[in-house]
């Protein structure tokens, strides 16, 4: 339905005397401008680091993920709706799946092929999400333990709890759990992820989604997804998208992609279909 930039991205990252670790980030959508990122963290040892300023919240794999390695034109449905991007209890979509706060995390019991059994996260975050003074006195809670048992797999569970204020006299509730997996090996990607919120002065929601990449060669790699979200927890409110996207990453720093997606939405009983392609380039 038309061209639109759907984002640039501008960062500085690196290290100050080999135990900090610093990262400043900004966004540009069209005519909007966002810090997106700000942070320290000091990482002397990791099996224990601790950061402090504004990142993504610890809250499903694919969250955290960079938009150029999900292999699609666009996180998967429970990611928007309960990572905090244009979460359905009515945070804005620009806050991205971030927050500020506070953060410890680490890396334990190192296996011989040179990765860490188990990945921890835990998190204390205003909750208002990215630059925006907190609306309260109450903090968001988000924790994740990751087991990976052979290198590339990673099995993981997350929790989160708090609550968004709306204004001066309505809260929501942030009563959300998930469980996940996935699969990096030899440029093979899988991903599975289930997530549910209770809510609280909101409905219950769940969703879930499994997407797969296999390499054709070099230059050329193929993903295909299904993504569920269910607004109200039943098959009633389930919206359903069926994606295909051949990604091809012509040099190291630029990819094309298109996308078919097929959406299946039961509240308004209603079909289509949709045709994607996008332009990625990074220096």
């Amino acid at each position: 339905n038309g061209l639109s930039q759907r984002m640039a991205r501008f960062y500085v990252d690196g290290t100050i005397l080999n135990d900090f670790k610093y990262r400043v980030q900004v966004q540009v959508n069209n005519a909007s401008f966002h810090m997106k990122d700000y942070f320290i963290e000091w990482a002397h040892w990791k099996e224990f680091a601790v950061k402090v300023g504004q990142y993504k919240r610890a809250f499903l794999f694919e969250n955290p993920s960079n938009p150029w390695d999900i292999g699609f034109g666009d996180y998967s449905q429970i990611t928007k709706k309960f990572s905090g991007m244009g979460d359905y209890c009515g945070e804005a979509g620009s806050n991205g799946g971030r927050d500020q706060g506070i953060q410890i995390q680490g890396d334990l019991l190192p296996i011989a092929d040179s990765h860490s059994l188990i990945h921890y996260q835990f998190q204390v975050m205003n909750g208002q999400g990215i630059n925006t003074a907190d609306a309260n006195a109450r903090k968001d809670f988000i924790g994740t333990l990751q087991i990976q048992p052979v290198k590339g797999l990673y099995i993981g569970a997350f929790g989160w709890n708090g609550d968004y204020a709306v204004n001066d006299s309505v809260s929501v509730g942030r009563e959300r759990w998930a469980v996940a997996a996935k699969y990096e090996y030899d440029s093979w990607s899988a991903r599975i992820e289930y997530a549910h919120s209770d809510g609280k002065n909101i409905h219950e929601a769940d969703g879930w989604y499994a997407a797969v990449g296999a390499p054709v060669n070099d230059w050329f790699k193929l993903y295909a997804k299904y993504d569920v979200y269910r607004n109200n927890a039943t098959d009633e409110s389930m919206k359903t998208i069926y994606s295909i996207a051949p990604n091809f990453q012509i040099h190291k720093n630029l990819m094309f992609q298109l996308q078919y997606n097929y959406v299946d939405n039961k509240p308004t009983s209603s079909q289509w279909n949709e045709l994607w392609a996008e332009l990625y380039v990074r220096f």
